[in-house]
């Protein structure tokens, strides 16, 4: 049996070797981005290259083999994924975070018991969540989710439900074909991602491979895991706008060289060039506010305290500000873009993509809202649940 551990500090390690590795697939993913976009899923190409490079293993911890990245390295990895393919950088973000977080609050004894190693490719749903049934030895799991981003990609089903007789929310990990899988991600942006619905029936999940949804307090590895399930669900969003958005600036920079000298080239224009400056300003001083957040949280965390409602509530607003950072860029590049941005290609893609990942509820109105009703010192007792802001 192996050993459970937990330790306070943050794990800094050398993330420099899979970095380099992550940026080398950069013309891979690019080359690939719209096969991926038409199969809907990641190609094989992609997912051996991927785990070539040790994509899927940065969320594992130390102390079983994994890299365990810090959040701003995890930031780092999925903004230069997420630059190259913005289907790419999701899948990823997505599948890294379970496979880390699902050993580290179920254990690495359930799951090699389960999979017969440490590691477990999982994905699923946990925002919205279904309902469970205590039973002997387990749960009666049933209900409907929806956006199971990279379900295509793992062996087993993660997922969220309430306990009929307690409201307790859990976790529930479970092999992907007791799931019904609905093929039916037919959506304007994210289309590489294969975020479809799925279906559970009064699935029976042992009481062991389940965790309770809100815990910060992992039976593997550091202190990245305290940050609990939906501040590392920010850290990624917030890697992956960022690189969605550098990738839009690059690609309106070549548009603006191919065009400029051109007949009326908007891109010549005094106008055009102060845009382009706000758009970068813009996104790099998101990216420099986010890095600043969390690095006073990994200071935190080294301590091996727990985040304050202080701390998550400028990682919420981080976030958003982030999201919204880069949908202002995409309406620049937009803009400015011309007809350009109307055809098939590298841009039309992005923009779409930029657009879908930007609905997503991390970053949603009411999140933002609560940010600001407690800075604002309205809600001095209130404290985080997931999104909402609870008195």
């Amino acid at each position: 049996m192996t050993e459970q551990l937990t330790r306070p500090g943050l794990h800094v390690g050398d993330d420099s070797e899979i970095l380099a590795r992550l940026e080398a697939l950069d013309p891979l993913l690019r080359d690939e981005a719209d096969a991926v976009e038409t199969a809907g899923r990641l190609t094989p190409r992609v997912v051996d290259a991927l785990e070539g490079a040790g994509a899927f293993d940065i969320g594992m911890p130390a102390e079983l083999g994994g890299p365990e990245f810090t959040p701003r390295q995890v930031i780092r990895a999925i903004e230069t994924l997420a630059r190259a393919d913005a289907s790419t950088g999701w899948v990823v973000m997505t599948l890294q975070m379970v496979a880390g977080t699902t050993v580290a609050y179920l254990g690495a004894d359930t799951v090699e018991g389960m999979v017969g190693s440490h590691r477990v490719l999982a994905a699923g749903q946990g925002t919205r969540p279904g309902r469970a049934r205590a039973v002997d030895g387990g749960y009666r799991v049933s209900g409907s989710w929806q956006f199971a981003s990279g379900v295509l990609h793992c062996s087993h089903v993660h997922t969220a439900a309430v306990v009929e007789a307690t409201g307790e929310a859990l976790v529930f990990t479970l092999p992907r074909e007791e799931a019904t899988l609905v093929e039916n991600w037919d959506v304007m942006g994210l289309r590489g991602t294969g975020s479809i619905d799925y279906h559970l029936d009064d699935v029976f999940v042992p009481a062991e491979r389940a965790y309770v949804a809100t815990t910060t307090e992992p039976l593997v590895g550091g202190a990245v895991y305290r940050c609990g399930l939906a501040n590392m669900a920010g850290i990624c969003h917030a890697g992956w706008a960022l690189g969605v958005g550098r990738r839009l600036l690059d690609e309106m920079s070549a548009l603006a060289v191919a065009k400029s000298g051109t007949y009326k080239a908007g891109v010549d224009t005094a106008e055009f060039h102060a845009a382009y400056a706000r758009a970068e300003a813009t996104l790099r001083a998101a990216r420099a506010w986010t890095m600043e957040v969390w690095a006073d949280n990994e200071a935190t965390l080294a301590t091996g305290s727990a985040l304050t409602t202080d701390q998550e509530t400028l990682t919420r607003l981080a976030l958003a500000t982030t999201t919204e950072a880069a949908l202002e860029v995409g309406q620049t590049v937009y803009r400015w873009a011309g007809t350009a941005a109307l055809r098939s290609g590298p841009l039309n893609r992005v923009f779409r993509d930029l657009h879908g990942g930007t609905q997503h509820v991390t970053s949603a109105p009411a999140v933002v809202q609560g940010t600001g009703k407690r800075l604002a010192g309205l809600a001095p007792d209130a404290r985080w649940v997931f999104l909402d802001l609870v008195g």
